[in-house]
């Protein structure tokens, strides 16, 4: 009977709106459209209830990394983000030498295989040495189709997206390599010009990575790539909601820019989301983080994030005054279409799988489902 439940009174977030005083069924793993005789009633009145996030670039948590940790460091950082809320996330790696980097992927694609992520996301090598970032710059390399490709086989099926810097020799025969592949092309840690971005999405991209963050900026002669990929309706931004890389002002212009429908809020998250200050390794790199913010320690450089999803989540509709429609598409249902899994994940439907948030009034995190079990019981009713 435990399996079988009902989940009542709560403002619940449809694809067609929200639902006051509503109910989702729960029937064991999935989302049901008709509640069974036995099914336990809980009590979720003056809650949200909204589906699970799904984070499509995140590099680790709980103290842990998935670019460098082992199988248990990795099944920690997923748990510590399913407390959080996101009950879908694809592990995104750093930029490393080729054999480690083809290595990691054989590792993450064993756990994607099992269930516990949804496939692997890698962020360089192939990246602009001018917009590294948090990234070791005698790694970089030119994005040779070869190489790509040497991932793509290293991943077994499991390499969801790889971020590029397209400019660069070999870009543009990589991202048709990765469309041929059905692996998502993402234009990031780029210096390129508006119509070479312009050609990257003719020739197949589909993702701007952290949109504005490791990209020249917006200029009114030169406007670089980020005009290309806010125009465009084939691409997705990613956008990082924590207060310290995007504006306020930033991110609404790119939300109303692009809308609702191509937004998919992330992490970026390296080991200290939810777990605290202090020294860390992403990749070869060493990373300081004070106050909640990472950065290099030698140069300073934004180095990831520390940030959960129920955070971006709060912070959207609190602070930049998004509707919860909107988020919801953007923290949930766009990323879930956008790695074709929107059959299962992303929104509270019957025949879906049972991936659900609770949130209070003021939108803090109270319960977390997936697939039909507690992550975080609401110990309610």
């Amino acid at each position: 009977m435990g399996s079988r439940k009902v989940l009542a009174g709560a403002r619940v977030v449809l694809p067609t709106g929200i639902v006051h005083d509503g109910r989702v069924v729960v029937d064991g793993t999935r989302i049901a459209g008709a509640a069974p005789e036995d099914a336990d009633v809980v009590d979720v009145s003056g809650h949200w209830l909204v589906p699970g996030f799904v984070d499509i670039h995140n590099h680790g948590g709980g103290g842990a990394s998935f670019t460098s940790g082992t199988v248990e460091d990795v099944l920690h950082g997923i748990h510590t983000h399913r407390l959080h809320g996101t009950t879908t996330l694809v592990a995104s790696t750093v930029t490393g030498d080729m054999d480690f980097l083809a290595q990691r992927a054989g590792l993450l694609s064993e756990l994607a295989e099992q269930g516990d992520i949804a496939g692997i996301h890698f962020e360089g090598p192939f990246i602009s040495p001018c917009r590294k970032g948090a990234h070791s710059e005698e790694l970089l390399r030119d994005p040779d189709p070869a190489e790509v490709r040497k991932l793509i086989d290293a991943a077994r099926g499991q390499a969801r997206m790889v971020t590029l810097a397209t400019e660069l020799p070999g870009g543009i025969d990589s991202v048709r390599l990765l469309a041929e592949h059905g692996v998502i092309a993402a234009i990031g840690h780029t210096d390129a010009t508006y119509e070479q971005t312009v050609q990257a999405i003719d020739a197949g991209a589909t993702v701007a990575t952290h949109l504005f963050n490791a990209m020249p900026p917006l200029g009114h002669r030169a406007p670089g790539p980020i005009a290309a990929l806010l125009e465009d309706e084939r691409i997705t931004v990613e956008l990082i909601d924590d207060g310290t890389h995007l504006h306020p002002a930033a991110l609404q212009l790119a939300f109303h820019r692009a809308g609702a429908g191509r937004v998919t809020f992330i992490t970026d998250a390296m080991d200290a989301a939810g777990f605290g200050d202090g020294r860390y390794m992403l990749g070869p790199l060493e990373v300081e983080v004070s106050e909640g913010v990472a950065r290099l320690v030698e140069g300073g450089s934004i180095a990831g994030s520390t940030l959960t999803l129920d955070r971006a989540f709060k912070r959207a509709v609190t602070v930049d005054r998004l509707s919860v429609e909107d988020v919801v598409a953007a923290i949930s249902a766009n990323p879930a279409r956008l790695l074709g899994m929107d059959d299962r994940i992303g929104s509270l439907e019957p025949g879906k799988d049972a991936d659900l948030v609770l949130l209070d009034r003021q939108f803090d995190l109270k319960g977390v489902m997936r697939r039909g079990e507690w992550v975080v019981d609401p110990q309610l009713g």
